[in-house]
């Protein structure tokens, strides 16, 4: 049965084409992020800046939710996530040629860092609510667990490969991740997938239409805070070149492999759930990998040693990859098509916050405590919050199964 059910799953030739285009076009961002990252860190060495970084992604996600949501449930998904990965080919293509027109280094930088914020608030929710476009829901825990596995193998190769490019120049690596957005955006375009039924007219009600659908379904809202503040406060990734660089001693090529290590440690993950999917108490399973993750940020943060800094990495990805399996199933399970891009549109608004946020929230409390301070501090506030949350949503706690029952929708 399960080599009957990976078959089928092959055999979605569209969620295919939208594997192989996230495998190339999450490598070309993960590129783009760590050259940023360490020519912002090159040019300033302010961990305020590296902070700013991710804020300046942050907010636009945050100023366009709404609109986005209500653009993914009326135009046809893959045409938008196409147009975003286009996008950002172009912002790599002109920090390439940056240097040969003697353009302000620190200036643009942040300034594209607003764009590739405000592509990626209409790109999240985009993907997110097209994989169920193209697989049967029977298939969908186990087409989450496989797409993470492609998501994360390609964080892996993308720092890693953009680390060891750095070293010919930062232009060489973004030229790289140009040619790789235009791969990603000609494999989308080849999707085919009905075209969203009329909806209702645009007016705030339907706007907030996703807002309200989350505030009401308490397993929901529960887990997607939850991994809102997990991540928010246990993320070391913005302090990375700081760690690399002042700490461990690495240099960019020892920085490429920390930001990969957790994606090696989220692909082992995936790969065990694509063989064996989360069945049965998927809510305390949930807790437990937050509280791993927040044991293993600690770890990260006390650690002198390359090797042990690798390996609790590698820990919070693998612990990660459980709460983004369990979280994007539910959401994609217990939504209406009709308003999954809404739905996605805010949930993606919490990953941002986690992520882009959370690495702002890194860069000013080091600027304050150092980065080993930073770092300890987030590990302890994300185990404070998996206890407040167990308390807090005893509806997700209790949760057993990940395909909703009928009285598992709020």
């Amino acid at each position: 049965m399960q080599a009957m059910t990976m078959a089928e799953l092959f055999a979605c030739a569209g969620f295919m084409r939208l594997w192989w285009a996230r495998l190339a076009g999450v490598a070309a961002s993960q590129m783009l992020l760590v050259a940023i990252g360490w020519q912002m860190y090159d040019l300033t060495g302010s961990a305020w800046d590296l902070g700013l970084v991710g804020l300046l992604q942050f907010l636009p996600a945050l100023a366009l939710v709404l609109v986005a949501g209500h653009v993914v449930d009326r135009r046809h998904r893959a045409r938008i996530v196409a147009l975003c990965v286009a996008a950002q080919g172009l912002v790599a293509l002109v920090l390439a040629l940056a240097p040969f027109a003697a353009l302000p280094q620190r200036t643009l930088l942040l300034a594209l860092s607003v764009v590739l914020g405000a592509v990626r608030a209409f790109q999240m929710p985009a993907q997110q609510a097209l994989v169920p476009l193209l697989v049967p829901a029977a298939l969908l825990p186990r087409a989450m667990a496989f797409a993470s596995a492609g998501l994360q193998g390609a964080i892996i190769a993308g720092p890693a490969l953009g680390g060891f490019v750095y070293v010919a120049g930062a232009s060489v690596v973004y030229g790289l991740c140009a040619t790789l957005f235009g791969l990603a955006a000609g494999l989308v375009l080849r999707i085919r997938h009905p075209d969203p039924p009329p909806g209702e007219p645009l007016s705030l009600e339907a706007l907030m239409a996703g807002v309200r659908y989350v505030r009401q379904n308490k397993v929901v809202l529960g887990a997607v805070s939850l991994d809102l503040f997990a991540v928010l406060l246990g993320g070391a990734v913005a302090l990375l070149p700081m760690f690399a660089k002042d700490i461990l001693q690495v240099g960019p090529w020892g920085l490429g492999l920390l930001r990969g290590a957790p994606a090696l440690g989220a692909l082992a993950m995936s790969v065990l759930l694509t063989r064996w999917p989360i069945a049965r108490r998927a809510g305390p399973k949930l807790f437990a990998a937050i509280a791993i993750y927040g044991l293993a940020t600690l770890v990260f943060g006390l650690s002198t040693s390359f090797a042990l800094s690798l390996a609790a990495l590698m820990v919070t990805g693998a612990a990660d990859m459980v709460s983004v399996v369990v979280r994007q199933t539910m959401i994609q399970l217990q939504t209406p098509d009709a308003m999954r891009g809404r739905v996605s549109a805010v949930a993606s608004v919490f990953i941002g916050a986690s992520n882009q946020l959370g690495e702002f929230e890194s860069g000013a409390t080091a600027a304050w405590l150092g980065p080993v301070g930073s770092v300890v501090l987030g590990g302890a506030g994300t185990l404070l919050v998996a206890a407040l949350w167990w308390r807090w949503f005893p509806a997700l706690a209790r949760r057993d199964t990940l395909v909703p029952g009928p009285g598992d929708r709020h």
